[in-house]
């Protein structure tokens, strides 16, 4: 499978809480490496639900993201090769924490996520940033690192609550930080064919953002949800599942998008 020759930079952001974000970010990395693609995710949350989805204990681990930003440790000392095949693990410790008041007073405190990846960028195909549900240094790192942002949304009431603050930080980081960033798509999440509020909801969104929003969209899906308890994405857990088709689907899309962009051509 074509892929891209240095790794796409993608951040999954939204600083609305409950989204799917984590979620997203595993399954999708999970749906990539399934389809060929070497999946590097970068847990940046210092909940550590990403690192806990995939199976490790956060609270034991020797190394994380924590080295890589504050102590400059080098990013390839702290990746964990996972028992899935191509999908590799940056995980996040509760040290995590604190990192944000230690950056404040660091030289380019805004790229030290972007230094650190440059020296694994090249192994990948697609390199997955989860930064935390908020709008602080973390999650401007990533956005600064990142060549594009996936922006999940779920298809409830209010899902546009909070889209405009993060799109005007998007704008900042991209007029000052990050002049190559941009908006690559909006995922709608938690679907549920069965309202007429999920419809109206997703029709919304795409009226609010023509051409960025993903055709396929993630359904409500119970087993998405157990996923995480047992420590496995949904292709482990029960890849027959709409959540795991669903996520198949959307990473066949990225693909499309991905190459589309790197002929040129621009997308979404």
């Amino acid at each position: 499978m074509a892929t891209p020759s240095r790794a796409e930079i993608i951040a999954l952001a939204n600083q609305k809480g409950g989204v799917g974000k984590t979620t997203t970010a595993v399954n999708l990395g999970a749906a990539l490496a399934a389809a060929g693609c070497r999946v590097l995710l970068l847990d940046l949350d210092p909940q550590a639900n990403a690192t806990s989805h995939l199976g490790y204990d956060k609270r034991s681990l020797n190394r994380s993201i924590y080295e890589a930003l504050i102590n400059r440790v080098s990013l390839d000392q702290v990746i964990f090769i996972t028992n899935r095949l191509r999908l590799d693990l940056v995980p996040a410790a509760p040290e995590l924490a604190g990192a944000e008041i230690e950056m404040v007073g660091m030289l380019a405190r805004e790229h030290l996520l972007r230094r650190a990846l440059d020296s694994v960028r090249d192994h990948y195909d697609y390199i997955l940033l989860d930064p935390p549900p908020s709008l602080g240094l973390l999650t401007v790192n990533a956005l600064t690192a990142a060549d594009f942002v996936i922006i999940p949304v779920q298809t409830e009431y209010l899902a546009l609550e909070g889209l405009s603050q993060l799109v005007s930080t998007i704008e900042l980081v991209r007029d000052q930080l990050n002049p190559e960033l941009r908006v690559g798509g909006l995922l709608l999440t938690m679907y549920d064919a069965r309202t007429n509020l999920a419809a109206e909801v997703a029709a919304e969104v795409r009226r609010h953002f023509p051409g960025l929003v993903f055709d396929n969209v993630i359904p409500r899906n119970i087993r998405l949800s157990e996923a995480p308890s047992y420590g496995e994405t949904i292709y482990e857990y029960d890849p027959r599942s709409a959540g795991a088709i669903a996520y198949a689907h959307v990473a066949e899309e990225l693909i499309r998008r991905t190459r589309i962009r790197g002929a040129g051509s621009g997308s979404g």
